[in-house]
């Protein structure tokens, strides 16, 4: 076999394995519900502590983990939660990963079309926007969320695909708890007020976009020592509660 022929038959032989994948790729889909869970810390599982760096709870704790446990067989939940994501602002003052890395706009359309197929995707961001530094109201906020809502729509198939537009969930995080006093008592000064009156906002920014909506306030409370963050019992309670309005919306 000439080395021409060779390569001829290898590439017939990738195309023809990449269509035999994208077919069983897409009949799993149709047995398989996918939900992608789109977050900042309280979704990656941020484990809270008074000062210094800290670690992620293990993934059957962390509500995404125990939202696909509840939901068992037939779903499939992708985790995608980075600590300090904001909705649609970057932020310039982290080393590491800064600036648009961190606007929840700029990562969520390529996020999504590599992740596709989807039925569902599910928002819980607002908390970094209340920072101090961004002197954001809960309206400008819930717009922000708005904009996410959108791009789940422009983002449609994908690129080279023609996959349905997923569903989208909004969840209004809970509000800010008691802040610990180093530091993030500053960053977040008039948090608390701030994150108690984004439900309102969220709720009618979701109906006016024909999206989903939940109050995770109403499902557990920030009870972590920092103020900000979520006990491995919190992260428990909302999973089991996303879960329950999970199924409302896919089956």
């Amino acid at each position: 076999m000439t080395r021409r022929s060779l390569f001829g038959t290898i590439a017939t032989l990738a195309l023809l394995s990449g269509g035999i994948a994208q077919a069983q790729d897409q009949d799993g889909a149709r047995d398989t519900k996918r939900i992608l869970v789109y977050g900042d810390s309280n979704t990656w599982g941020y484990i809270p502590v008074e000062s210094g760096p800290t670690e992620r709870y293990d993934a059957d704790v962390r509500w995404p983990g125990v939202l696909q446990a509840e939901l068992g067989e037939g779903y499939e939940v992708i985790e995608a939660g980075l600590s300090a994501r904001t909705t649609d602002i970057a932020d310039p003052t982290l080393p590491h990963i800064s600036g648009a890395g961190l606007d929840g706009s700029a990562a969520l359309s390529p996020i999504i079309a590599s992740h596709l197929p989807l039925d569902l995707v599910v928002i819980m961001l607002g908390t970094n926007d209340v920072k101090v530094q961004f002197d954001r109201s809960p309206f400008r906020i819930a717009l922000g969320m708005g904009k996410l809502i959108d791009i789940v729509a422009q983002t449609g198939g994908g690129v080279g695909t023609d996959y349905p537009t997923p569903e989208v969930l909004v969840l209004a995080p809970p509000p800010l708890g008691e802040l610990y006093p180093e530091g993030r008592a500053e960053r977040f000064a008039g948090g608390v007020e701030k994150t108690q009156a984004l439900p309102e906002h969220y709720q009618t920014i979701a109906e006016a976009a024909d999206a989903e909506f939940l109050d995770v306030g109403t499902l557990a409370e920030t009870d972590g020592i920092d103020g900000v963050h979520l006990s491995d019992g919190a992260h428990e309670d909302i999973g089991r509660g996303v879960a329950e309005k999970v199924r409302a919306i896919l089956e």
